[in-house]
């Protein structure tokens, strides 16, 4: 009998094969280990996702949900909740202007990078996306560093790390998880009431006191939306710079058409989004019955949107499974879709662009030493821990 268990971090396994047999053979299952259905076809997985109201994400949209943040994010409201949390969020981006983030951004990869010349092997994560990932997302959120900081950016972005992650054994959010989860929210509160004090040209201070027709944000949409924003901003872009990164070791041409000419880098990066996705899996729960492929799914069961399975179905993308940097894959679930689509795409777009410029002007010519990976016990995100690089 077939099984696969959405939940279960993948720790070592390729979840790729088993995605084909559930597009192939049970494109809507039913997982009795996790207890939910499974929409493995990109078709399907688009659908649900512009069909908020049948398909919602007010119970949580994480596989392991964290305590308290359901129905107060943007990611876990249904409308009409969810279009006035997008509209006020959506307005603090336009504020904020991300082309004045390209030089910064710039001379932060550059820094990072020249950290590595003349190293023979490194790990990939620790020495360069990890500390390029922090930077920049403090420099765009405004965070405090420096003089003005009350922790370590390192702090942070472990703590950040940690939310995301579950117990492999018993695919919950254990003590540690939840610990790191009330870190954040009194961190980003500090953070909060220092930029009402003295508000800048910067993500938090315009959400925190953005405002259309009168109406704004409370307090706790305030605080959890911010804590949410570390979270993901850290672990989204780290973890897809990361398989980013592990594609252009694995695949020496597309990576040396790159390094001859950076332009390429962008079809590169939406080829990385398709092909191995870090954001794997995200839940919904059904507000009624509805009937897929022959089965039916009843009102208050959940459903796992596999999008690392419809970036991979060759219903939508020819040859899915070989990694092509000429393919630009229109449409691909890389970042989410439908109302939910991610809000951070211009800037994480922009980071790894810039920072695979310059990284590549420091090494060029790299590939990965271990066969297999670690990876982390996560069940919505799929990113390695480490990454050892061998300079050629």
């Amino acid at each position: 009998m077939f099984s696969f268990d959405p939940y279960a971090p993948a720790v070592d396994a390729n979840p790729f094969p088993f995605y084909k047999t559930l597009r192939d053979e049970h494109p809507c299952f039913w997982s009795p280990e996790a207890d939910m259905w499974i929409l493995s076809r990109y078709a399907d997985i688009v659908s649900a996702g512009q069909d908020a109201q049948t398909y919602s994400s007010a119970s949580g949209n994480l596989m392991t949900e964290l305590p308290g943040r359901a129905g107060a994010t943007l990611g876990t409201t249904d409308a009409p909740r969810h279009d006035r949390l997008r509209g006020l969020i959506q307005h603090a981006f336009m504020k904020r202007n991300l082309e004045s983030l390209s030089e910064p951004i710039r001379d932060i990869a550059r820094e990072v990078a020249e950290s590595l010349r003349g190293k023979k092997q490194f790990d990939f994560i620790s020495e360069f996306s990890s500390k390029f990932t922090v930077r920049v997302l403090f420099a765009a959120l405004g965070l405090p560093t420096g003089a003005e900081a009350t922790v370590p950016e390192s702090t942070v972005r472990d703590k950040a790390v940690m939310m995301v992650q579950s117990d492999p054994v018993t695919r919950t959010k254990g003590p540690e998880h939840i610990a790191a989860y009330n870190w954040m929210q009194d961190y980003a509160a500090g953070v909060i009431a220092e930029r009402r004090t003295n508000p800048r040209n910067d993500l938090i201070s315009h959400f925190s006191m953005a405002e259309i027709d009168g109406d704004k944000l409370d307090e706790r949409e305030v605080l959890l939306t911010t804590t949410t924003l570390i979270m993901a901003g850290i672990e989204s872009l780290g973890g897809f710079m990361a398989m980013f990164a592990l594609n252009m070791a694995d695949f020496a041409d597309a990576r040396r058409q790159c390094v001859v000419n950076p332009a390429l880098l962008a079809d590169a990066v939406e080829e990385s989004l398709r092909f191995n996705t870090s954001a794997q899996r995200f839940r919904r729960r059904l507000m009624k019955d509805v009937t897929l492929h022959g089965q039916t799914m009843k009102a208050g069961d959940f459903v796992c949107l596999a999008y690392g399975s419809g970036n991979r179905d060759e219903r939508q993308y020819p040859n899915p499974d070989a990694y092509d940097i000429t393919r630009k894959p229109r449409g691909h679930l890389g970042f989410g879709g439908g109302v939910h689509a991610c809000l951070g795409t211009a800037i994480a777009r922009l980071a790894v662009k810039i920072a695979f410029d310059e990284f590549h002007k420091v090494v060029p010519e790299y590939h990965r030493v271990q066969e297999q990976l670690p990876w982390m016990p996560s069940s919505t995100f799929r990113s390695p821990l480490v990454l050892e690089l061998a300079v050629v």
